[in-house]
């Protein structure tokens, strides 16, 4: 955020024409968005002129990861936490979650590749997608930044998750054994 920093994202962020969120909060998460934009990216299955692979964000509910923000939509999402209990998070995201879901078919699954442990985002999803709402089993257990590292080797590998329903799921659960360390070929990276 500092005009000291010059380095490519940062400078594409203070102009006018901005960067990709997706761009944007991989750089600000690390691992762990990385992995999650790397799989949605691969195993998305898009619907009518959409790319389908949406983030979740504090003050403008859903936004297509394609979507170019600028420094003052970071500053704006920066002042609001994620909470379910704040309007100004719930509100954008009730009403995008709405819209989405008159867009999908009554066949459409909705993955949510987030937290799965809290209220904050599946709340607000399960009372939009109901059923349709599914998320990868082998996330039970597993903390942000494994659930970064698996779906990062499943995009590179292309081996898509298999998916159950959050509605009546076990979505808090035992550690799993750590991922074994990986390094990939330049060429494999994502």
């Amino acid at each position: 955020m500092s005009e000291q920093a010059q380095f490519d994202l940062a400078r594409r962020l203070r102009s006018k024409r901005g960067a990709t969120i997706g761009e944007v909060f991989t750089f600000l998460s690390g691992l762990y968005f990385r992995g999650k934009i790397a799989y949605a990216n691969v195993f998305a299955r898009p619907f009518a002129r959409s790319s389908g692979v949406f983030v979740i964000t504090p003050t403008r509910g859903l936004l297509e990861a394609r979507t170019r923000i600028d420094l003052r939509a970071l500053r704006e999402f920066a002042e609001v936490d994620i909470d379910e209990d704040d309007s100004r998070y719930r509100k954008p995201l009730e009403r995008d979650m709405q819209s989405l879901a008159r867009k999908l078919s009554e066949q459409s699954e909705v993955v949510l590749l987030g937290s799965i442990a809290t209220g904050k985002y599946v709340d607000v999803l399960l009372a939009n997608f109901r059923d349709r709402l599914r998320f990868p089993a082998d996330f039970v257990g597993r903390g942000d930044m494994s659930r970064g590292g698996l779906m990062l080797r499943c995009a590179v590998d292309r081996q898509e998750l298999e998916y159950i329903s959050v509605a009546g799921a076990v979505r808090k659960g035992k550690r799993p054994p750590k991922l074994a360390p990986r390094r990939y070929p330049k060429e494999c990276r994502l």
